[in-house]
């Protein structure tokens, strides 16, 4: 059942349910996170559209800076403002930004420790007829490797609002990843949001003992959520767990479910090396051992179609969830 502690959306799971880009989200938090502190501004690689960057721009020209297609030359700069008071957000495709400028921001902001905000646009292969060159899909891999980075993932575009404004009073590197693509919203303005803080987003009915624990993170938060459904009504109890922060990850919280549960399966659109389900594994490794199944790209690319067909052909959907589900249970027992 739906966990009352997070407060989603009680429409989550009709027909009609709202659907909104989660870059959405990061434009709107952008301006409010403006409007709290006149030290935020906002840099773009000639997408100020497609990123929504374009709001914060309009409302304040003077802290807004076009860099152009020019990647390196953006982390470059917002390190440098980084470091003199200023709260830089740097916007574009995550294929080019942390991809094409990793090196740049590896050396001058992470290793200085730079306040920048790095939003990483059109992630996962929801991205669709772009195609593989376009689909970040190892992005969440290669910033949470880079020290002093902080790497975030929102659910939807109300968590992503939330996020955004968090973390310009976060000190420090922040990956921010976002989709292209409308996705389902499943919370709402009053669902728990802290950096750092995984929330239960399901319940076993009547709160008993759970099976499995999913982990998921981003936008196919929404397909675990539909397969804890469809596997209560098949009496496997699961938690779902919405880690949108992959690092730091909240190890406490995972720990203690994987103890009740003694099986977990891990949600993310991308690589299942190095994102969430390594990050997941590693904590569990030391600290628990369980069962575990990874949902996500299986060491491939992408390739061009309507996202909800990639989604389904490379095994993401609520249906692969529940597979992964009862194949862990069988390893299990």
């Amino acid at each position: 059942m739906l966990s009352k502690q997070a407060k989603l959306s009680s429409r989550i799971f009709e027909k009609d349910v709202e659907e909104r880009p989660t870059r959405d989200g990061y434009g709107e938090g952008l301006i409010l996170a403006g409007e709290a502190d006149p030290n935020v501004v906002a840099l773009s690689a000639d997408l100020t559209e497609s990123t929504r960057t374009e709001g914060f721009a309009r409302k304040f020209p003077g802290r807004f800076i076009e860099v152009g297609v020019a990647e390196q030359n953006m982390a470059a700069i917002a390190s440098g403002l980084g470091v003199c008071g200023k709260i830089p957000f740097i916007s574009s495709y995550a294929t080019f930004s942390p991809g094409r400028n990793w090196e740049q921001i590896r050396t001058t902001i992470s290793y200085n420790d730079s306040n920048v905000k790095i939003a990483g646009h059109h992630a996962g292969i929801s991205v669709g007829p772009d195609g593989a060159t376009h689909q970040a899909v190892e992005d969440i891999a290669t910033m949470r490797v880079m020290a002093n980075m902080k790497v975030i993932v929102p659910c939807d575009a109300v968590e992503a609002k939330k996020a955004t404004m968090a973390v310009a009073k976060v000190w420090g590197p922040v990956y921010l990843r976002f989709g292209r693509e409308k996705s389902p919203i499943c919370t709402t303005e009053e669902t728990p949001f802290v950096p750092g803080k995984a929330e239960v987003f399901w319940h076993p009915r009547d709160n008993g003992k759970p099976s499995v624990v999913i982990v998921a993170c981003g936008q196919l938060v929404y397909q675990a959520l539909v397969a804890a459904q469809d596997l209560e009504s098949e009496d496997i109890p699961v938690v779902v767990i919405n880690s949108h922060t992959v690092k730091p990850l909240d190890e406490e919280t995972i720990i203690s479910w994987a103890k009740k549960a003694g099986a977990v399966v891990t949600v993310e659109e991308h690589q299942v090396l190095g994102g969430l389900g390594g990050a997941v594994a590693e904590a569990l490794a030391k600290n628990y051992p369980v069962p575990m199944e990874f949902i996500g790209m299986q060491n491939v690319f992408g390739e061009s179609g309507p996202a909800s067909a990639l989604l389904s052909l490379y095994c993401m959907d609520a249906k692969a969830i529940a597979s992964a589900v009862k194949r862990v249970l069988r390893r299990k027992r």
